[in-house]
């Protein structure tokens, strides 16, 4: 009888069931692409239902000449485009407008992530994201929407323990979003275990920070692909998730695939209609394609309304 509470989606095997929370969770997600790994993609239509919102992550040395192509090429395939703005690598106020207009300009965007950037010593005048949203550049630009981070389990960057600097700064972010036009919400790093995920949520909305949450998650990989990227990241006690699927040899060649977090994320928010997570973001780690496949067989159909949080 359970299984009537499933859509049955067609593929090569024949009939899989999809989880209707998990459908529901997936729905508008987003997913994160580099310049050159982009460059691999040969039609992101192929892959990507139209209009599914696509990060482009700056990391530090790639050329803004590659940035604002990728994003050319994004929008001009559909799709809703969100590049990152790493303070710590933007010289200066003039580089960040001219980094705004050649977005604008070249490629038609009109939403960003904000965010300090994975370098420990700031290449100019900003070392993080609430200085680049004080210069007002984003919203005389007309920008329609700004993300922050969000780091369910820390940021080492930032509080060598504890939490105390990342929750003072999402509770000023969440106030700049009261006393401005800004529509916002935060862009959260990858983990891999539920139960701190909602504890983590859910102590946002105790704190009063009303900003919905785009929750990060790991698309299928190999596991020493994901252990690597994690301990690199600065993910904090989940990674024992993966540590502990190293140790089980029937697992250990298997691919990671993020059905259980996700599945018990969706059925929280299923049970919990309020919760504020709202989005599902994806780190695909193990490749775009592999990743897209995963949420399309998962009931994943992303397209980002107007509106949409």
């Amino acid at each position: 009888m359970a299984l009537l509470n499933f859509r049955k989606k067609d593929d090569a095997a024949g009939q899989t069931p999809v989880n209707p929370h998990v459908e529901a969770f997936l729905r508008n997600y987003s997913i994160e692409v580099m310049p050159r790994t982009a460059e691999k993609v040969d039609d992101f239509a192929d892959l990507l239902p139209a209009g599914t919102r696509v990060y482009i992550a700056h990391i530090e040395g790639t050329p803004i000449d590659d940035m604002v192509a990728t994003a050319a090429r994004l929008n001009a395939g559909g799709f809703a485009v969100m590049p990152h703005f790493p303070a710590r690598i933007i010289k200066d106020r003039a580089t960040l407008a001219d980094w705004i207009a050649r977005y604008q300009g070249e490629a038609d965007v009109k939403q960003a992530l904000l965010l300090a950037g994975g370098v420990t010593a700031p290449h100019g005048d900003f070392s993080d994201s609430m200085q680049l949203m004080e210069t007002g550049l984003f919203d005389q630009a007309g920008f329609e929407r700004l993300h922050v981070a969000g780091h369910p389990e820390g940021n080492r960057d930032i509080d060598a323990s504890g939490t105390a600097n990342v929750d003072a700064a999402l509770r000023w972010k969440n106030e700049f979003q009261t006393r401005t036009d800004a529509k916002m919400a935060i862009a959260t790093q990858f983990a891999f275990e539920a139960q701190p995920i909602i504890d983590w949520a859910n102590g946002l909305q105790e704190a009063g920070i009303t900003l919905p949450v785009h929750i990060g998650i790991a698309g299928p990989a190999k596991l020493q692909t994901l252990i690597k990227f994690a301990i690199a990241c600065g993910v904090g006690p989940s990674l024992k998730v993966l540590q502990k699927r190293a140790m089980d040899v029937t697992k250990l060649l298997l691919p990671y695939e993020p059905t259980d977090v996700v599945t018990e994320l969706a059925a929280h928010k299923a049970s919990n209609p309020d919760f504020n997570i709202s989005h599902v973001h994806f780190f695909p780690l193990g490749g775009i394609k592999t990743n897209a496949k995963w949420a399309q067989d998962n009931g994943g159909q992303s397209a980002v309304p107007a509106n949409a949080s």
